[in-house]
């Protein structure tokens, strides 16, 4: 498995704690910066995040900024991307077993590096359900082919 990686200023703290538990479980990472806490753009991040989890050159993505809300929708901008924030364990669990989330989004501001690298963890760990839900991510799908011409 290939994870892309990518941050702004306000989600660099956590970047080191998921590293860890990435490289942990033997995952690739693409790391797509940023590389310091200088102030940044996250639309920057989330595009290459993005563009590199939908075009398959990796297999999921990792976003962080100050609360996950504003690179998710950025990220959510790319058609195939299904970036959603979580902030704990059930909602780590449930973008990954309901929403199929192809990229997880944490705040650097709201939670410890710690708690972002377990996160990380049960979302990699939770397979997608299926069933109804795959119902859902295909309307979600349409929705797409309708408006991303």
């Amino acid at each position: 498995m290939k994870i892309a990686m990518g941050c702004d200023h306000g989600g660099i703290v956590l970047k080191p704690a998921i590293v860890a538990e990435l490289q942990k479980r033997g995952i690739e990472i693409a790391d797509k910066g940023c590389f310091d806490g200088e102030s940044v753009d996250y639309p920057d991040y989330a595009l290459k995040v993005a563009e590199s989890v939908a075009s398959g050159e990796c297999d999921k993505g990792v976003l962080m900024c100050g609360t996950g809300i504003g690179i998710s929708i950025a990220a959510n901008k790319v058609k195939g991307i299904r970036a959603a924030v979580c902030h704990d364990e059930f909602t780590a669990q449930m973008i990954a077993e309901h929403n199929c989330a192809n990229i997880i989004a944490l705040g650097g501001r709201i939670m410890s590096p710690e708690k972002a690298a377990k996160l990380v963890g049960i979302w990699l760990d939770t397979p997608f359900g299926g069933g109804r839900h795959k119902n859902r991510i295909d309307k979600i799908s349409a929705i797409e082919d309708k408006y991303f011409k």
